[in-house]
């Protein structure tokens, strides 16, 4: 067997929200349902985590080993980049990070101290903020900034909807929706969100007969057992998937994604741009308003064309098809070097990242 191959980088996904929102309750749902995606995870201080004392394997200084191959590490917010580095390392083998930060934690903070990490083989996955549906407004009269911090998240998850009636819930999502009309909004009960939507799961194995079930699998089964009426988990998120074998138009990609319909979370693919006769492509990575390309080679004979899905709450698929087929190049349109300047400020390396 071939060893796995790495990702170009690993995302680390920040989720906040005031106690009782139900960060870990998300955060334990996330471990038991991974799909055999290694994840990381970054805590301010074990005490405060109620992370299943069963999916516990030990303990090695700061970082717990999880049953699941994933990793837990206890830190505080000065210690970030170093708990970054130790779980981005080869040796981790980690997929996706998940930093849970306080509940007075100042999420632009965290958010800063991910994007300001100088550790080249991570990248911004997202600011989730978790809000209690139940408590909505006694909260945001306790914690007036409560409007601020959904204002600059990714995705805002509404938690505990099961104990809130319609009218209420359709209130609550109008008010999410009026603070941030851009991020992707998805209601849930006890922290259940799909991590398909959060981050690239490992694919499902296939069970053979005579299969016996592995401890992670009976505890995903118990956990999506655990719904309403004992229906599984489902996918809570749309994806749109989109391609194109004429060039993309630099100018045109670059305004669209800096403006991007509502409700999509993430934007992820290669895009094919050809510029004075030169067909370039790149690896574009989207998380919110975050915005990464990355230079690929063109293998000799490749055919060149653009693939991309979107990933979010609540999609349009056609008028999100509509919108990337208008920023393709129309027949015998020139395109010239300086519409690149756009692709340029959001080109963060010239090649991939090798892990040390």
């Amino acid at each position: 067997m071939g060893k796995k191959r790495r990702p170009q980088s690993i995302p680390v996904v920040v989720v906040a929200g005031f106690l009782g929102a139900g960060k870990t309750t998300l955060l334990n749902h996330l471990l038991r349902n991974n799909g055999g995606t290694r994840v990381g995870v970054i805590v301010n201080d074990f005490g405060s985590v109620n992370i299943d004392s069963m999916m516990v394997a030990g303990q090695v200084d700061s970082v717990m080993a999880l049953s699941n191959g994933c990793m837990c590490c206890a830190v505080d917010v000065s210690d970030m980049d170093e708990m970054l580095n130790r779980l981005a390392h080869r040796t981790a083998g980690i997929d996706v990070i998940v930093v849970e930060a306080s509940g007075l934690a100042e999420p632009r903070n965290m958010v800063r101290l991910v994007l300001g990490s100088e550790n080249p083989y991570i990248a911004y996955g997202g600011l989730v903020m978790m809000v209690d549906g139940a408590e909505f407004q006694s909260c945001r009269e306790r914690h007036p900034e409560l409007d601020q911090h959904i204002a600059i998240a990714d995705l805002v998850v509404v938690n505990k909807t099961d104990r809130i009636g319609e009218d209420e819930h359709n209130s609550l999502l109008s008010d999410v929706r009026r603070i941030n009309p851009r991020a992707a909004v998805t209601s849930t009960v006890r922290g259940r969100v799909d991590p398909g939507l959060l981050f690239d799961r490992a694919p499902r194995r296939e069970p053979q007969p005579g299969d016996q079930l592995t401890f992670e699998e009976l505890l995903a089964d118990a956990d999506d057992a655990c719904a309403e009426g004992g229906s599984h988990v489902h996918e809570m998120y749309q994806s749109v998937t989109f391609t194109s074998k004429s060039p993309m138009h630099p100018r045109r990609l670059i305004s669209l994604l800096e403006k991007q319909p509502a409700g999509i979370y993430r934007i992820k693919g290669y895009v094919y741009f050809g510029v004075e006769g030169r067909r370039q492509k790149y690896l574009l990575q989207v998380v919110g308003d975050h915005i990464a390309f990355h230079p690929q080679r063109l293998p000799a004979g490749e055919v060149p064309r653009t693939e991309l899905v979107a990933i979010g709450t609540d999609l349009d698929p056609e008028s999100i098809v509509e919108l990337l087929d208008a920023c393709a190049e129309s027949e015998g349109e020139a395109v010239g070097a300086n519409e690149m300047m756009g692709v340029h400020r959001y080109t963060l390396a010239e090649t991939a990242p090798v892990h040390p």
